[in-house]
């Protein structure tokens, strides 16, 4: 896209020009059909009275007003508009207004930036245009070597000494209220003929003597025409100062009718007229807040809601709908929204999530081991003890092999039918994650606590203990994972192979067992599509130990046979895989592990994954309470005696003790703690069932079902006997939050770095989620807990930086650095929305943008001060190099900028939109800048030009409002002809 020649119209940015199918064409002046021939009024000497530009019309004519103009109430005069009246101009300190333009000017040690509405912080030490001494009267640039090169705002030259800026017509019309004409000693203002200059040099005044002659001239005519021209001069008195109307005057045959125009009424002198308050009516009709202005009014919305197109209703923002709200779950409400995590998570900084170490409080519960996992946490024993049923108490194992070897999966294979025939049985820890499509994992039994650290070696030894690992993986063609009943066996034999038929059998402390469905190819006409491979991976974890050991094998002999015997038992699994004898039996039911795809047509309705049932026309998860029957395809209560270990499961586990006060309270029983005579918090017992003993003095417990209670420490006695929590111990002193009682020096100890406490008389302190940490010890809130990266997306032509840990309180001590390097012949565009920021007088929080790292560069962007009123501008130099830094001190919630690049002819244009004030100063406007959902459309198109055309007219009719659509037109306009 280039810009045409001189004389000839430049090419549109596609964006623009569904805006303009009537503002960029001139309106058609070729000649009416038929007479009458139309008069242009504008034609003569006096350009229709009107004292900037004059458009005609079809039988009439209208004065229009350069900008920074209104047309007065005679419809002919242009009056200077107050820009600074409305939202300071846009301005982030002082606002200046002059004839036809504004100014924005900054307090004492602060400099105006490059956009020319917010200020920068000024050094006194360092560069030339960091200091007040720079001497150029606008725009200061660092030039190489240390110099500096000073520029004008649009509408000034540059003068002689390089330093100061000359004013020309181009800005405000030179100050000028009428006429302007550039001289070599500035611009030389002049008035309408009607007017004459005030003493200012600049304003225009009425000039009575040119009424008088009017009225003279007049008089004279009527006495020297016959009676039918003398009623009729008489009665065009419109043509003498308007009649004496406000606004518009019409001849009518009794004489001059005065009217007004929308939004002013018309007073009883039938000739002023008055500005009406629309707001003191139904609030104007608008939804949220009314202001009024002169001859309209504006409607705003509150926060979390924004304005409609048709500029009144207000509708609530659905966050949730935005990219990047939350991590996890967003849930939308009137005017904001909330954000939630899933199980295993924190949330922090409003909207993200955190991986909680569960074992940060109390020892997660644990009574010996608690490891933390991602999501989860779960709790291990030490040698010679083995886990008990409630997951966290750890049982003494009497006699036998140690807990280490205690088996919780078999592998038994056998001859049956001409050919081997597996199972696969789960004892306990049985876990079933659903994939996609029919994908499942089914995991069993414990896997070593070593097994994340040294997954790459297939054994490990510690201690008197070795871990061995195997796995085996088998591609089957034309087949589909499955875990349905299998009938295996003629109705009333026992499906399980005999001890003697076993060629394999094996215990193993672990295994896990994946089947997963590989691309789909499509089939003929009529056919579904199938798989075409299939690949099923089962993991197996056992340990040898010393017991294992004779006087003619030590441990890695005994080691080295143990592995000779898995290879043996994964040939025989292997051969049974695919001859589809693989079968895997959970709590007593033998399940098909995978099955070939059907030959012939079957019912074409897509089956739920393994755990998953039909739920309208969708699959879910079974629900706590319920579990998978794999014989009726579909999900079912747990019956009395059992629970399931969470949703999604196959199977539902016995209680503990089924039968007498083992059984469950309800037939939808989701966890172990509805089986009936758990004991209670505060109480304990030998299996966690009744009878119960409440905790000693000294001791609490808080969870139901537990074997042991935990002590106070320190010998503190408890209150009473059954206590529940730490806080029922007598300290020596409550401690506050922030703090934890150390029950070693009976002193309350600040909580750590990355840890925090938010309530009274706790022994612990909670560990931050995820990676964040906090800022100093004695933290009190989860809120205090903060990311650290630097966030954002640089793309070539999109993209966004934010500060760290946004939208929460960004952490202290931090130092950002983005770069954004644009395609060739592409500038930069940046909105900055908001940005909050700590009040310090030495701004010890900045956000600063330049051409490179060195402070020498080009500067286009700098502030340490929170700014609320959005702001767009053009980067100074074709690359950007971005800075954050905070300090120590007061921290706050920072910023999200979004930037855009796109095609430099367009420059000259995108400056002129950014550099208005209006752009900034309706409060409409403002809410465009802040609209995520409209910036990136925005941007979409500014990057793209060509995706404008994937918005229907309708969306780009709906996007903004008419005022702003036609701030836009009058810019374009002249962008596409600026030749007249």
């Amino acid at each position: 896209m280039g810009v045409a020649g001189r004389g000839c119209p430049r090419a549109a940015p596609a964006l623009l020009l569904p805006l303009l199918l009537t503002a960029a064409v001139p309106p058609d002046r070729g000649r009416a059909a038929g007479p009458p021939e139309d008069i242009d009024e504008c034609g003569n000497e006096l350009n229709g009275g009107c004292v900037h530009d004059c458009l005609n019309i079809p039988g009439n004519y209208r004065c229009i007003c350069f900008d920074g103009f209104m047309l007065a109430h005679d419809g002919h005069n242009c009056l200077d508009v107050d820009e600074c009246l409305e939202s300071n101009g846009g301005c982030q300190h002082t606002c200046v207004n002059a004839m036809g333009s504004y100014e924005c000017r900054c307090k004492e040690g602060f400099l105006l930036s490059d956009n020319q509405h917010t200020c920068i912080h000024r050094s006194e030490e360092g560069l030339s245009c960091m200091n007040k001494d720079h001497g150029c009267s606008h725009i200061c640039k660092e030039a190489p070597k240390g110099s500096v090169a000073c520029e004008c705002r649009p509408g000034f030259e540059l003068a002689k000494n390089q330093r100061d800026c000359i004013l020309t017509c181009n800005h405000g019309n030179g100050g000028c209220q009428h006429s302007c004409e550039d001289t070599a000693e500035g611009p030389e203002c002049s008035c309408h003929p009607q007017y004459k200059m005030h003493l200012d040099g600049r304003s225009c005044l009425e000039r009575e003597d040119i009424a008088l002659e009017v009225t003279e001239s007049n008089a004279t005519s009527v006495a020297d025409g016959d009676k039918r021209v003398k009623r009729r001069l008489l009665m065009e008195t419109c043509a003498v100062n308007n009649g004496g109307c406000d606004r518009t005057c019409k001849d009518t045959s009794t004489g001059v009718h005065c009217s007004c125009p929308v939004g002013f009424t018309l007073q009883m002198d039938g000739k002023t007229c008055k500005d009406i308050d629309e707001c003191q009516t139904r609030n104007g009709g608008c939804d949220h807040f009314c202001r009024n202005t002169v001859g309209s009014f504006d409607c705003s919305c509150k926060k979390g809601f924004k304005l409609l197109t048709d500029e009144k209703s207000c509708q609530d923002v659905d966050e949730c709908s935005l990219d990047r709200t939350c991590d996890h779950s967003c849930i939308n409400h009137l005017g904001t929204f909330t954000c939630a995590c899933n199980e295993g998570y924190t949330l922090y900084g409003f909207t993200h999530c955190g991986d909680t170490n569960e074992c940060s409080v109390n020892n997660g519960g644990c009574q010996q081991v608690c490891v933390n996992t991602v999501g989860s946490y779960e709790c291990q024993c030490h040698s010679g003890y083995k886990l008990h049923w409630n997951k966290k108490d750890c049982v003494e194992v009497k006699g036998g092999l140690p807990t280490s070897l205690s088996p919780h999966v078999s592998l038994q294979c056998g001859k049956s039918g001409g050919g081997d025939r597996c199972f696969l049985r789960c004892h306990s820890g049985i876990h079933l994650s659903p994939g996609l499509q029919e994908a499942y994992s089914v995991t069993c039994g414990s896997s070593s606590p070593l097994r994340n650290k040294q997954q790459k070696s297939n054994d490990s030894a510690f201690g008197d203990v070795a871990t061995i690992r195997t796995s085996v993986t088998f591609k089957l063609n034309e087949g589909k994972c499955s875990l349905k009943k299998a009938e295996l066996f003629p109705e009333g034999l026992r499906p399980v192979l005999p001890e003697k038929h076993s060629s394999v059998k094996e215990s193993f402390r672990y295994a896990n067992l994946t089947c997963s469905s590989g691309k789909q190819v499509p089939g003929g006409p009529g056919r579904p599509s199938t798989p075409k491979e299939m690949f099923i991976t089962v993991e197996f974890e056992l340990e040898t130990n010393q017991k294992e050991v004779t006087a003619s094998c030590d441990l890695g002999c005994t080691v080295k046979r143990t592995e000779k015997r898995l290879r043996k038992a994964i040939r025989t699994l292997r051969k049974a895989a695919h001859r589809e004898q693989l079968h895997l039996q959970l709590s007593g039911m033998n399940l098909e592990v995978a099955k070939k795809s059907p030959q012939t047509s079957e019912r074409q309705i897509e089956s739920c994954a393994m755990g998953q049932d039909h739920g309208g026309n969708r699959c879910v998860s079974c629900r706590a309470g319920t579990y998978f029957d794999g014989a009726q395809e579909r999900c079912i209560l747990c019956p009395n005696g059992t629970f399931p270990n969470e949703e999604g499961q196959i199977i539902c586990e016995p209680c503990p003790r089924p039968g007498s006060p083992g059984t469950l309270k309800t037939p939808e029983a989701w966890n172990v703690s509805e089986c009936g005579g758990l004991c209670q918090p505060g109480e304990y017992s030998a299996d966690g069932f009744t009878p119960c003993q409440p905790c000693a003095r000294g001791t609490f417990q808080s969870e139901a079902g537990r074997t042991s209670c935990f002590p106070c420490g320190g010998g503190l006695p408890t209150k009473h006997p059954g206590a529940t929590s730490f806080q029922d111990c007598e300290t020596r002193v409550q401690c506050s939050p922030g703090h934890f009682y150390n029950t070693t020096t009976h002193r309350c100890i600040r909580c750590p770095a990355g840890t925090y406490q938010p309530e009274f008389g706790k022994n612990h302190c909670v560990s931050c989620p995820g990676n964040t940490t906090t800022d100093f010890d004695g933290s009190t809130n989860i809120t205090q807990c903060k990311n650290r990266r630097c966030g954002g997306e640089l793309g070539d032509f999109t993209g966004y930086i934010e500060s760290p840990n946004y939208p929460g309180n960004y952490p202290a001590n931090t130092e950002c650095t983005w770069t954004i390097n644009p395609p060739p012949k592409r500038r930069i565009l940046i909105v900055v929305p908001e940005i909050f920021l700590p009040i310090e007088d030495d701004c010890g929080d900045y956000l600063v943008m330049r051409k490179t790292a060195s402070s020498n560069s080009v500067t286009t962007y700098e502030t340490c001060q929170t700014y609320e009123r959005p702001i767009a501008f053009t980067s100074r130099s074709k690359r950007l190099w971005i800075q954050f830094k905070s300090n120590e001190g007061n921290s706050a919630r920072g910023f999200q900028v979004p930037y855009v690049t796109y095609d430099e002819d367009y420059q000259e244009l995108i400056e002129d939109i950014v550099r208005d004030g209006r752009l900034y100063a309706s409060e409409n406007h403002q809410e465009i800048l802040k609209d995520k959902k409209l910036i990136k459309a925005l941007f979409d198109v500014l990057a793209h030009p060509q995706n404008y055309f994937k918005y229907t007219a309708q969306e780009s009719r709906e996007m903004f409002p008419r005022s702003f659509i036609r701030l836009l037109r009058s810019k374009v306009s002249r962008f596409l002809r600026p030749y007249k």
